[in-house]
């Protein structure tokens, strides 16, 4: 079985062996043909709670709560999003908030504040000519954030727009319990709460500190002011020109992996390879709709994502071989550092799984990445402070590591980088080294194939290797028997239940 895994810009191809487990999502379900349409039916029959109208005071103020469109990786101008966005507004107004007195709130936590570039991405264009509201960007330094109480011993505060209104609709899509739904709430919260919100899991709330908090923060909110959500269940996205079908149809997998003039695109120089990837065409459709209060609709629009594009796997893995796209998981797009490439394997993939861990105790994972150590200027600048921080004190070392970032967190340019929309809050990094830790702790070895960069990589504690055949057969030699190896098709990454 041979199978191709796409290592920053160029395509590689694997020879999975004998006990290779090729782990591929189902095809995509049937799209709702007028997402419009579901969103306002959604609104006026919510899972629970009163619907929209009833909650809006006519003449009243309106604050709608969206994301940076993020995830999925890779993103796609036809998301559906934008269109559930503009109904939403829609349906305010004719409740009775005319558009003039709607406050549309970018909630994006500690990533880069969105420019205008990402604004324009938000809604449609027709929307964007006669809006007439308020655009707020949320600042989590800011001195204005108004407290609403504690969360178990941890203050909260949040955007002004979220308590002085009339009501709060969330638009949001259900990717992971972090994002979406109450994860937009805790997203337009101050840094301590967004630094607090962890998950062993991204699919399970049980296993989410994260998710509790938002939980308290939705309950404190809906005693402020009437409080509903809408939220989307995406289909796995649609790839084109020669990727189409890729990476849950078997034959196009085929089609790829012996595509004769595959080797030709790897001699392109890196510009022109980064320039044709993000210009392919790629889908994004909604199968599911639904309404009420943010975490009910988040909750059921999650477990109907998972059901429908997890990949089940019998039994747990050996090893795992896991592709790392040549993209940030945040938006301005850009070459990953190796930190960002590391989230993104063991922090975001490695923790999409549901009912168990998809690895053994103890197994391997191979992240297949260039890992050149790069910080494109001035948006990943705040991510030179986590290296250095591990450079002098080692990647196993949690309580100086905090120290280390509670003074990045006092850096002033960092900051002030920050609320002028340059880059990332200074905490970003360190949150996602920690992400990267549920994952770190239950492996034995994470390899990184392909690596031009030994000493980063060993900084950070991983295994640098020259190719994915020399991963291959360390990950064997660790196993001490056949190992199970799985090959994730991706990106985009997708959920693995985990049975037997």
């Amino acid at each position: 079985m041979r199978v191709p895994l796409l290592s920053g810009t160029t395509l590689v191809v694997v020879e999975a062996g004998e006990n290779g487990v090729e782990l591929r999502p189902p095809p995509p379900v049937e799209p709702i043909a007028d997402v419009a349409a579901a969103v306002r039916d959604a609104l006026r029959f919510p899972l629970a709670g009163e619907p929209l109208e009833a909650l809006v005071p006519r003449g009243g103020r309106g604050t709608v709560l969206v994301e940076p469109p993020a995830l999925p990786v890779p993103g796609s101008l036809g998301d559906p999003r934008r269109v559930a966005i503009a109904a939403t507004m829609a349906e305010l107004d004719r409740a009775g908030v005319p558009l003039e007195r709607q406050t549309l709130l970018v909630a994006g936590g500690l990533t880069r504040r969105a420019g205008h570039r990402e604004l324009e991405l938000l809604v449609p264009p027709e929307l964007a000519r006669r809006f007439r509201g308020r655009v707020e960007v949320h600042d989590v330094e800011s001195e204005d954030l108004v407290e609403i109480g504690l969360a178990g011993n941890l203050p909260v505060r949040v955007h002004p727009a979220l308590v002085r209104t009339d009501v709060v609709v969330s638009v949001t899509a259900a990717e992971t319990v972090l994002n979406g739904g109450a994860g937009a709430l805790l997203a337009a919260a101050n840094p301590e709460a967004l630094r607090a919100a962890d998950a062993h899991s991204l699919l399970e709330t049980g296993a989410s500190g994260g998710w509790k908090l938002a939980l308290q923060l939705e309950q404190a909110l809906a005693h402020r002011v009437p409080l509903t959500g809408v939220s989307l269940t995406l289909n796995t996205p649609v790839l084109g020109g020669m990727l189409h079908g890729y990476p849950y149809d078997r034959e196009a997998v085929d089609r790829i992996a012996n595509f004769p003039l595959r080797g030709l695109f790897g001699l392109l120089p890196g510009t022109l390879r980064r320039r044709v990837l993000r210009h392919l065409p790629s889908e994004h459709s909604a199968f599911a709709v639904f309404a009420g209060p943010p975490s009910v609709a988040h909750a059921e629009a999650l477990l109907r994502g998972v059901e429908a594009r997890s990949a089940n796997l019998d039994g747990r893995l050996d090893a795992i071989c896991i592709g790392i796209p040549h993209t940030t998981p945040h938006l301005p797009r850009e070459a990953p550092n190796p930190a960002l490439a590391a989230y993104l394997g063991l922090g975001h993939a490695l923790r999409l799984w549901r009912d168990q861990f998809p690895l053994v105790e103890g197994g391997t994972a191979i992240l297949l990445s260039r890992f050149r150590r790069r910080f494109p200027h001035p948006t990943q600048h705040p991510y030179r402070a986590l290296f250095q921080a591990l450079r002098s004190i080692g990647a196993r070392e949690p309580d100086e590591l905090a120290q280390a970032e509670r003074e990045a967190a006092a850096d002033s340019r960092a900051l002030d980088a920050y609320r002028a929309g340059r880059a990332c809050h200074p905490l970003l990094p360190f949150a996602e080294w920690a992400a990267c830790q549920p994952a770190i702790g239950r492996l034995g070895a994470v390899l990184v194939a392909g690596c031009r960069d030994a000493t980063t990589a060993r900084q950070l504690g991983f295994v640098p290797t020259h190719g994915v055949g020399v991963a291959l057969a360390m990950a064997r030699g660790r196993a001490g028997k056949p190992p199970r190896i799985g090959f994730l098709l991706s990106p985009p990454y997708f959920p693995l239940r985990v049975t037997g």
